[in-house]
């Protein structure tokens, strides 16, 4: 899940920015800072991942933000002005949104920062995946989702092909994290800090994106509501 925080001292560009991110369903969106003071104070006490950042506010430019903080988050600045653009690159901005933001580019944007951002390692170790022809360590951060066929499970990771491990899925439900990953049902796990979003092509019938994985994974309806229910509540 990527924590958001939103920094803008204008209502209405706050509110664009919201619903900017509404079609992401690994965004976390942690506040909004209306100036600022503000924003430096939710940067030091929610630590987010990527902060969508004015130039121009209130009491101050948002390049204040990197002498103020000595590690700050990402930043995408989302701005009115375009003659800032190289100044935001030097503080190596994610991105330079000029405004109003179109969804396609804000999109860009928004996954370019997800290749920057490193999910955390909530396991901190690993485990051990005994494939047919030979034996692979990784870490729970890294697997994407995990199906079931028979006695055998297929492990998705992120730009491979997937794995056929001799183990059930029920074995790997007791041995993943959770959270993150959650059981949808008989046959699939998900890691939910890498959901990208999900696509209703019917009522019985949900497309399931995950960061990484080219094709989609079909849901059936129970499977789907589970999941809009976890990402909801991880939401607040």
């Amino acid at each position: 899940m990527l924590r958001v925080l939103i920094a803008d001292d204008e209502p209405l560009a706050r509110r664009a920015l919201r619903r900017l991110l509404e079609p992401h369903a690994d965004v976390d969106c942690i506040g909004e800072a209306d100036s600022l003071a503000r924003t430096i104070d939710l940067v030091v006490r929610e630590r987010p991942d990527l902060v969508l950042l004015d130039i121009e506010m209130n009491d101050g430019d948002g390049f204040k933000l990197f002498a103020a903080i000595p590690s700050p988050p990402r930043v995408i600045f989302v701005t009115a002005f375009a003659e800032y653009a190289v100044d935001a690159f030097e503080v190596e901005a994610v991105d330079y949104l000029l405004k109003p933001v179109a969804q396609a580019r804000f999109d860009a944007a928004l996954e370019r920062a997800r290749r920057l951002v490193p999910l955390p390692d909530r396991d901190g170790g690993m485990i051990e995946l005994r494939a047919p022809a030979r034996i692979v360590r990784a870490r729970p951060a890294d697997i994407l989702a995990v199906r079931a066929e028979g006695d055998f499970s297929h492990v998705h990771f992120a730009d491979q092909s997937p794995l056929m491990i001799l183990r059930s899925i029920g074995q790997f439900e007791a041995e993943l994290p959770a959270p993150p990953f959650l059981r949808l049902g008989r046959s699939i796990i998900v890691n939910c800090d890498r959901v990208r979003g999900l696509e209703t092509r019917s009522r019985d019938e949900t497309r399931l994106l995950l960061q990484g994985l080219a094709e989609p994974i079909g849901l059936g309806r129970a499977a789907a509501a589970r999941l809009k229910q976890a990402l909801a509540a991880r939401r607040g």
